[in-house]
Order: structure tokens, then C-alpha cells, then sequence
């Protein structure tokens, strides 16, 4: 780090390699195919994903950032003074902002993210941004445990943790558990949880987010496989597979696939993944909630729901969440 590097630390927990390749073989070799979505996130993926949060069809981040800059405020006054904030999936940590400007002297900021190039570029400049507050990294797995740095000057500071943009639609209903389970003992007695939720709404809003007519999102997904080729030495012709993503009422949720578009073989770490024509890879879930669902989820994962702000077009909700 350069003497002028206002970052307080890096810790890099990244996944190694060989976790990368068992998991993408382990989800080729099933009999319906799917490769997980956290691997999204290399630095082409993030710059991708940026991009699709500027897509007019993509309603969730400008939605999301509006309601945030509108109760900012009112969240800032729930959470208090001095506050050890924690955020899961920062991207490029332009949603903490609104709220860092709220808060009452909050004692440290710690970006965790997967993407260590973005992650390190985003927090350095929030970093310099905020010059009084101490901004710490963490390159890692956040469905994973990990460990954060006590803050200098207030090292018994309350815990909250942020996790915006809706992430956590992309865990399954027990991994979803899981994760907030997890966080709940993390954050601690009296810790709590901000956490961005979007909400069930008209199939055609969904449609034209996660097919949108610039093809972004597709080439995001694809890149997915530009990455095994890169990494594991696999020979996807990527004019071979195309992307779609449709709603999956039953279960609630937006579903991601990259479909074969002819019956093919691809080597991937020495060994060959067969696939027919239509044959698809499962690459993502959206999971959409109504507020009391999600509400009902928190609790059973040991969440006290305090209070839900929305838009006025109920598409996307915030929650203040504690742990009692």
C-alpha cells in the first residue's frame, strides 16, 4: 500500500483455486447442470454487474438507492452512534454512502467482497472520501465465517451489518437461513441488520430486468464461462450457449440459464461435460418475497423485525433488523 493509501487494512480471504474447481465440477457433473452464482464476481463480472445497475429495465439499484438517500436519516437515528458497520457483497459501496453521511460519528466501515481487484479500488476511494473514518477490506466468501477487526477507537462498538441489494434472493430458502442465522451470531447481542429485499411484483418488471434489450446481463452470465476457460483450462465456445432468465411462479423466484444451443462436448479440467441441445446451465436464483415472508424468515433465524420502508411502488423494501 502506498503512504498515501488511506485504507486501514486488507485481509484476504478469497477462495483458493482448487474451491473454485471442485465446485464447478462438482455442478457440471450433475444430471441438471448449475454452476454457482457467487462466481459472477471476477473483475469483469463486477465491471458487468455495474453496468446492469444503470439499465433503465434494471429496477432494483436505482430503486434502492432512492429509498436509502430517503431514510437515511430515520435509519441513522434507529442505529445510533458509534456503529461498527459491516457490509456483505460491497460491489462498488455506492449504496453505504447515504448512509455513512447519516450516521453519528460511526466508529469503522468493512467492506467485504469476493471481487478482490474491485473490492480493493472501491474501498480505497471510499476510504480517501471519508478520511476520518476508519474503512477496512475483506476479500472473502461472506457466506462463510470471517472475522473483523475490533474498531481503534471504539472497539466495543455496535455491530450492523449492511447487506443491500437484494443478495440474499440468491440463496436458496435454507441456505437464506443459513446466512441470516449466521449473521444474527455474528452481529451479536444487540447488533443489527440492514438489509435490502425485493419485493414480488408483475411478471413483465421481472422479464425485462433479467433480459434486457442491450444484452448486458447475458454477458455477464456468459462471462461466466469466459472465467472457466481462463481458470480451469476449459474450451466453452460461448456462440454455443445463450442466456435467459424467466419466473419461476411456484417457487417464487427468477431463475438464470445458460442453454446449449446444439448438442455438444466441452473439456473442462481434462475431463468432457456433454450437453444436448435445450440442455441448460442453472446459474442463478432471484428469490422474491412479500414483506411478512420475509419478515417470518428474519425471526426464525433469530431477528427482531423493527421496521420496513418501501417506494411507493412497492417494488423493493428495506428492513431494520436487531438481534434481541
Amino acid at each position: 500500500m502506498s503512504p498515501h493509501d488511506l485504507l486501514q487494512s486488507f485481509d484476504d480471504l478469497a477462495p483458493e483455486p482448487d474451491d473454485f474447481r471442485a465446485e464447478v465440477m462438482g455442478g457440471l457433473r450433475k444430471r441438471r447442470k448449475t454452476l454457482p452464482c457467487k462466481f459472477f464476481y471476477d473483475e469483469r463480472g463486477s465491471q458487468l454487474f455495474d453496468e446492469i445497475c444503470e439499465l433503465p429495465e434494471y429496477y432494483p439499484t436505482r430503486t434502492e438507492i432512492a429509498l436509502l438517500n430517503a431514510i437515511s436519516d430515520d435509519l441513522a437515528h434507529h442505529i445510533g452512534p458509534h456503529a461498527h458497520l459491516i457490509e456483505y457483497g460491497c460491489g462498488s459501496v455506492k449504496k453505504v454512502r447515504p448512509l455513512l453521511d447519516a450516521l453519528d460519528r460511526p466508529a469503522a466501515y468493512v467492506a467485504v467482497d469476493i471481487s478482490r481487484e474491485h473490492l480493493l479500488e472501491a474501498a480505497r476511494t471510499l476510504a480517501t472520501d471519508y478520511p476520518d473514518l476508519e474503512v477496512h477490506a475483506i476479500c472473502a466468501d461472506f457466506t462463510e465465517p470471517f472475522r473483523v477487526k475490533p474498531p481503534h477507537r471504539h472497539p466495543d462498538a455496535r455491530r450492523v451489518g449492511f447487506f443491500p441489494g437484494s443478495t440474499l434472493g440468491n440463496f436458496k430458502p435454507e441456505d437464506a437461513h443459513r446466512f441470516l442465522a449466521r449473521a444474527a451470531e455474528f452481529l451479536g447481542s444487540g447488533g443489527a441488520m440492514v438489509i435490502g429485499i425485493d419485493l414480488k411484483k408483475d411478471t413483465d418488471i421481472l422479464d425485462a430486468a433479467y433480459n434486457d434489450s442491450k444484452g448486458v446481463t447475458a454477458a455477464f452470465n456468459l462471462n461466466l464461462l469466459s472465467r472457466i476457460n481462463r481458470e480451469l483450462g476449459a474450451d466453452f465456445d460461448l456462440q454455443k450457449f445463450r442466456h435467459g432468465a424467466h419466473y419461476n411462479a411456484a417457487r417464487g423466484r427468477v431463475e438464470m440459464h445458460l442453454y446449449s444451443t446444439t448438442d455438444q462436448s466441452v473439456r473442462v479440467n481434462g475431463e468432457v461435460i456433454r450437453f444436448a441441445e435445450g440442455e441448460s446451465i442453472h446459474t442463478e436464483n432471484s428469490h422474491k418475497y412479500g414483506i411478512g415472508e420475509f419478515r417470518r424468515v428474519a425471526q426464525k433465524a433469530g431477528f427482531e423485525p423493527v421496521k420496513v420502508w418501501t417506494d411507493d411502488a412497492q417494488l423493493f423494501s428495506i428492513h431494520y433488523l436487531t438481534v434481541p
